[in-house]
């Protein structure tokens, strides 16, 4: 699949409706947090029609449940239903894959999936490998190369590494020979949260996958009980997105190009960490105001109308 963006940051409309020409695209790491009800989602919304309400302020979308299982048939058909043409997806690979099988001996699995997620294919940008931390050159390098050979030419994969052993050049060509996006992550704790990250951040493609997903030991307490409910602002990155918009800005000329997916564990509610990346680009994101989420949920009818 070719991605046809063109342009560069003067381009850019002053909306978040953005054409196919358009290379910055901005979403949040999955749509389906308790958290956002009555905040993002109205409070009446059922969870069924939360991606159709997400897609009217956003282009884009990482699917986190394809990593806990192959999706059925007719989930992928809701996700297309609920979804205008211009939107678009990109998924996580199954953990079957990447954290238990560890690239090794999964044909059979990675053919599965491929075939559940083909429908679709017209909406789908990429396809994301996220390998865990313990997954090193030591005992990967063969898998990872027996892997990527096996990669549908038809499909766009972005791989994100987690261990830091793989920041080689060889590692960059293996990329760059097949097609592969190397996935730029902010992983980087609170406490650095004010200083611009310093990663290794080689471009060997024709897009930009990055992800914003801050810190997770934000996520869960030492009893394993969720310690936000991730509805607001909790801390802010200054510092942090307006580098990211730098490094991005800087390679937009080079590639066709850029989805960018924040996470609540970034700065505490990911659908306005999208909206002030944006601003960092010049458009306007814009999210539901609360007089509307308040008269949706007092009239459920409204929601045929917004």
């Amino acid at each position: 699949m070719r991605l046809n963006g063109v342009g560069a940051l003067s381009y850019f409309t002053v909306s978040l409706n953005l054409s196919e020409s358009h290379k910055v695209r901005i979403g949040s790491c999955a749509w389906s947090y308790p958290g956002w009800s009555g905040v993002f989602y109205p409070a009446e919304l059922p969870t069924s029609e939360w991606l159709e309400w997400y897609s009217r302020y956003f282009v884009t979308v990482e699917i986190d449940a394809t990593f806990y299982a192959t999706p059925a048939p007719e989930t992928v058909a809701r996700w297309l239903e609920a979804t205008p043409a211009n939107f678009r997806f990109s998924c996580k690979l199954p953990r079957e894959i990447t954290h238990q099988c560890r690239l090794h001996d999964c044909s059979a699995q990675l053919t599965a999936f491929m075939e559940a997620i083909e429908p679709l294919a017209p909406k789908l940008r990429s396809i994301l490998v996220q390998l865990p931390p313990s997954f090193s050159p030591k005992d990967g390098r063969a898998a990872l190369r027996s892997f990527l050979k096996q990669l549908p030419r038809e499909f766009r994969f972005a791989l994100e590494f987690r261990h830091q052993g793989w920041h080689r050049p060889e590692i960059i060509r293996l990329l760059e020979r097949h097609r592969v996006c190397w996935v730029w992550a902010d992983t980087s704790p609170l406490d650095e949260r004010n200083l611009a990250p310093f990663e290794f951040q080689p471009s060997t493609t024709d897009f930009l996958y990055v992800r914003l997903l801050g810190d997770y030991a934000t996520k869960y307490d030492g009893d394993g009980k969720q310690m936000h409910q991730y509805g607001r602002l909790l801390w802010k990155r200054e510092a942090a997105l307006e580098s990211w918009a730098l490094k991005i800005e800087r390679q937009l000329a080079d590639v066709r190009a850029a989805y960018i997916y924040a996470n609540n564990h970034f700065e505490g509610f990911a659908p306005e960490t999208c909206q002030r990346l944006a601003e960092r680009f010049g458009f306007e994101l814009t999210l539901p105001a609360e007089t509307e989420l308040a008269a949706a949920s007092a009239d459920p009818g409204q929601l045929e109308l917004l």
